[in-house]
């Protein structure tokens, strides 16, 4: 699905720190690569320099020689981090949550809010306080019956086989919503899972979450450690671009555990 080549955007800080730890964890069990950036304001010497600095401090204390490290100057962390993401051919931007936000928890920054609105690339973001476990659990696919959708449990069916996990797909039933087609739905979407990989059939579940709002039914539908969420882009999106809808900031928001949202037409 991802992770054949992360991308850290990187600063100093809790933020950064969990980011880097949770593009380790991923890239163990894909055996992909983690590049690390740094963006600093253009045009200033001092930024430049205390950026390159910043990076040699890091690179001292990371244990994979293989990391490269790489400062960007831009005006924008969020298009600074889509440009070095370009120029290293990663397949994923991993971003820490932004200072200031309850623990366990995501807050969105100016930099994830624009790389959840125009990344060429899958982004991964982190909530607050995240340790890595000792492996992946499970991965979690937000589904409503839309291509976009489809694309993502094709996606991740064929990943959660290669990590050795299960695979659960989950529909948010707020308010009214009628339970009966929702079902239905999933029903479908667990087919195409096993259609698409090797899993074995009591490997897939089909979970609802009920609630009167988005927070409510994500608390509803029950959260593991070691587990990643995968959230696909709005229909809005362009093609092989990010664009979440407000629902799907608001699951974002409302996740316990670290969240990975697909570009439009992700292959």
């Amino acid at each position: 699905m991802i992770g054949q080549h992360l991308l850290v955007g990187y600063a100093p800080g809790r933020g950064g720190d969990e980011a880097l730890a949770a593009a380790y964890d991923l890239a163990r069990h894909t055996g992909g690569l983690v590049t690390v950036a740094h963006v600093h304001p253009p045009g200033r010497p001092a930024a430049a320099t205390e950026a390159a600095t910043l990076l040699e401090r890091l690179r001292t204390r990371l244990d994979d020689p293989a990391t490269e490290v790489v400062a960007v100057a831009s005006r924008s962390v969020g298009r600074g981090l889509a440009t070095a993401a370009a120029r290293a051919g990663a397949d994923a931007i991993v971003i820490g949550s932004a200072a200031g936000g309850a623990r366990g928890r995501i807050t969105l920054g100016s930099a994830a809010d624009h790389l959840l609105h125009s990344a060429p690339e899958a982004v991964l973001v982190v909530p607050a306080g995240h340790v890595p476990g000792a492996r992946a659990e499970r991965l979690t696919v937000m589904y409503v019956g839309r291509p976009q959708c489809e694309e993502a449990v094709l996606r991740a069916s064929v990943a959660a086989q290669e990590f050795g996990v299960p695979l659960r797909l989950l529909t948010l039933a707020l308010e009214d919503d009628p339970r009966g087609p929702l079902q239905d739905d999933l029903a479908l979407a667990v087919r195409l899972a096993l259609d698409a990989s090797g899993l074995d059939p009591d490997d897939v579940s089909a979970d609802l979450g009920a609630g009167d709002d988005v927070a409510a039914a994500m608390a509803d539908a029950g959260w593991g450690t070691g587990e990643i969420m995968v959230v696909a882009s709005s229909e809005d999106a362009s093609p092989h671009r990010v664009f979440l809808s407000e629902l799907g900031l608001k699951m974002v928001r409302a996740a316990l555990c670290p969240v990975v949202v697909l570009p439009r037409g992700y292959t």
